[in-house]
């Protein structure tokens, strides 16, 4: 099994992640907590009260994992589709896959990914959540004091189980939306780019971005599920599943509480998405 994928995968994660996490902490607290009346709102709110490290909350666990969870995504997806096809990513241009093909392989990816993200995820969001500023003497400390406390309390309080918090909802949302994920970068590549040639930079940069906007307009109702059924433990609520916190949300809010975050998702999705395509692609070819 090729091992460049995995690399690749692992550090261009990591350049979108450091990228896309001020816009993702914004988009958790909208999904969680209704003190905010948007994205403006959230942004001005969190950089008055937390200075400009607040939006960057929950960020060292991810780049500590991105190895293990954006390198999955990749590897695997670049794997299967060779398992597939029969065809390395050197020759893939010149005998590209079916999109049925890369479909499979993108949803392999998501679902594989989500089962190693589920407990980087939950502390993620739960960092992100807090909202007290800096320690200050004679301020009350925060609930966790950084992600390796976060992860002993959820163990000493929830158990073993609470670390995979939301599990579920993570791999419904990632298997379909990365599956149509790569389809769509692909398509984009392919009507851009004459038979058989590698895409341009400015090509790859385009189809990466719409790529993310893509997934993540499929993927945003599950995400704020994901991220609710993350938080409930921490709420001293529970649901039943994905379906109660479902039936839950939108009978106290309304349908529009599952396009909570999509604005900004999609905001975030076409930078972060660009960076993290247009330096895999720049990889494989280097080392190819």
């Amino acid at each position: 099994m090729p091992v460049e994928e995995f690399v690749a995968g692992w550090i261009s994660g990591a350049l979108g992640l450091v990228l896309g996490h001020p816009f993702d902490t914004v988009k958790v607290r909208l999904q969680t907590q209704t003190a905010y009346r948007g994205i403006v709102d959230c942004v001005v709110k969190t950089y008055r009260h937390e200075s400009l490290l607040g939006f960057f909350k929950g960020m060292s666990f991810p780049i500590a994992s991105i190895a293990v969870v954006n390198s999955v995504l990749f590897g695997v997806y670049s794997n299967t589709l060779l398992a597939l096809t029969a065809t390395s990513y050197q020759d893939r241009r010149a005998q590209p896959p079916s999109y049925t093909q890369v479909f499979i392989a993108g949803c392999t990816g998501g679902f594989l990914q989500a089962c190693c993200l589920s407990p980087f995820d939950l502390v993620k969001v739960r960092l992100q959540n807090q909202t007290e500023p800096r320690a200050q003497l004679g301020s009350p400390p925060p609930r966790y004091r950084g992600p390796v406390h976060c992860v002993a309390s959820i163990f000493r309080e929830e158990g073993p189980r609470g670390l995979f918090r939301g599990a579920w909802a993570l791999m419904l949302r990632d298997t379909p939306s990365l599956g149509l994920y790569f389809v769509t970068y692909e398509w984009l590549c392919r009507q851009s780019t004459p038979d058989g040639q590698n895409p341009s930079s400015a090509t790859v940069l385009v189809a990466g971005g719409f790529a993310g906007i893509a997934s993540w307009m499929i993927a945003t109702p599950l995400d704020v599920v994901k991220s609710r059924v993350q938080m409930a433990g921490l709420k001293q609520r529970e649901y039943r599943g994905v379906l109660d916190c479902m039936v839950s949300s939108a009978r106290q809010e309304g349908l529009g509480v599952f396009c909570r975050g999509l604005t900004i998702n999609s905001a975030r999705a076409f930078p972060v998405n660009a960076v993290t395509f247009l330096t895999y692609e720049y990889l494989l070819h280097s080392w190819g």
